[in-house]
């Protein structure tokens, strides 16, 4: 399935039918063969878009899975680094490519550090969150920002209504409504759950003054926004 290197359609059923955690054990090994691993696309443009607002210290990458976005802290922040995930198989992946940042299994929704980051960032992990629990992960990384630390994560903008992408995110994020309701564990996974107008006030509800940048590099879409959002959380 995607490439010869990752996961069957199978191995994709298998994980889907299980939860989340277990989900991520099962597919860790082939994770990075697939479509669902952040694009270094985006991952260059938004440590250029950092490189901005820094320097930073110490950061944290919120749901790390196999460390993709540890290499943008790498890159903008001269202190430590340090990911969280709570999928063992995850971390595994994530320590044999980048050995020197401290790993923690923990969930998101009870982080356990001090109030001690520079920087947070997160990648592509939002959709394993319901509405109702937003608010909680964002009381977390607060708690874990010093005063004047900044949570920062990429939001592109939603495909047109009625286009293929429109479409397709639609027919996912109903598929596993279904899938939720007739089977346990639940696999939570939806990609319209995180609206750019919601998120700011959830986050604003949690302590952050929030601001956007427009992820230049990106592009714009036709009527002249941009394709994609920074969105600058700062713990004021």
């Amino acid at each position: 399935m995607f490439t010869p290197q990752g996961p069957s359609l199978r191995e994709l059923t298998v994980q889907a039918l299980s939860s989340v955690e277990h989900g991520y054990d099962l597919l860790a090994d082939k994770f990075d063969a697939t479509p669902f691993r952040t694009s270094e696309h985006l991952l260059t443009a938004v440590t250029q878009t950092l490189e901005t607002l820094g320097p930073f210290d110490s950061g944290l990458d919120v749901c790390c899975g196999t460390g993709a976005g540890l290499g943008v802290l790498r890159s903008v922040c001269a202190g430590p680094i340090t990911g969280v995930d709570f999928s063992t198989g995850m971390l595994t992946r994530a320590r044999e490519a980048h050995p020197t940042a401290g790993l923690v299994r923990a969930d998101a929704l009870a982080l356990p550090f001090a109030p001690v980051f520079d920087l947070a960032v997160s990648f592509g992990a939002f959709g394993h969150f319901l509405p109702h629990e937003q608010r909680t992960l964002f009381a977390q990384v607060h708690a874990s920002l010093r005063p004047g630390g900044t949570f920062a994560f990429p939001i592109g903008a939603p495909p047109p209504v009625g286009s293929p992408l429109y479409w397709i995110l639609w027919g996912f994020d109903a598929t596993m409504r279904v899938r939720n309701a007739v089977w346990r564990p639940p696999f939570v996974m939806y990609y319209r759950t995180f609206r750019l107008g919601d998120v700011r006030a959830r986050l604003e509800d949690t302590g952050f003054e929030v601001t956007f940048l427009s992820v230049d590099t990106l592009g714009t879409r036709e009527d002249g926004s941009p394709r994609c959002r920074l969105v600058v959380a700062r713990k004021t």
